[in-house]
């Protein structure tokens, strides 16, 4: 099974080109979809624990978790340590899945792909691209969002250039989304029959 590594920094349109794989008949991991499931679930005992006060009715409460990081690195390292290994559960589930059921391809969306080194656990990687005006302009338009908290997540993330010469393919999605669906679908139909060497079932 060939596993793609699908990511991009925040506003370039992950969402919509990981819409357009499944379009396409291609499996697509959501690791923020895992991320929110793991919020209200399994997850909330254990960072309660880590961050009293932070959870509320069985769930994470965002935004008091957020005021509990204040952009703490100790803090946020201390939350991935909880997050990640049980993201990456979720993954291997979802990989072991498709391959039994002979899935050729699979995508991995995962916003922070190369700040966690999850690339080495991908055939390929595909990272969406906008110039930076469009990428502000699409996120300073989101609920809550100021330009503080945008350059905050930033900082938290890979520079978009470094990304790009980083990947296997670049999909600019500064243009229209027909434009860009269009790019996915060239990808996709030059990667058909190509033998993923990455991932192999668990014994």
């Amino acid at each position: 099974m060939l596993v793609v590594g699908l990511t991009g920094s925040i506003g370039m349109g992950k969402s919509t080109a990981a819409e357009r794989f499944r379009h396409n008949g291609v499996p697509v991991f959501d690791a923020d979809a895992a991320v929110h499931a793991l919020y209200e679930g399994r997850a909330v005992p254990l960072i309660e624990a880590a961050f009293p006060g932070t959870t509320d009715n069985g769930r994470v409460d965002r935004e008091k978790l957020s005021a509990a990081l204040r952009g703490d690195r100790e803090k946020i390292r201390a939350l991935e340590s909880i997050v990640h290994p049980l993201v990456r559960g979720e993954r291997e589930r979802f990989l072991e899945e498709n391959a039994r059921a002979g899935t050729a391809m699979a995508v991995l969306e995962i916003p922070l792909l190369f700040e966690t080194g999850s690339e080495n656990d991908c055939d390929v990687t595909v990272v969406v691209s906008a110039p930076a005006d469009k990428q502000r302009e699409r996120v300073l338009e989101r609920a809550n969002m100021t330009p503080e908290k945008l350059d905050a997540l930033l900082a938290n993330q890979m520079p978009d250039e470094e990304k790009r010469g980083r990947a296997d393919y670049v999909v600019d999605t500064g243009g229209t989304i027909a434009h860009s669906q269009a790019q996915i679908d060239k990808i996709i139909e030059s990667l058909k029959g190509r033998q993923g060497r990455v991932y192999t079932l668990p014994a």
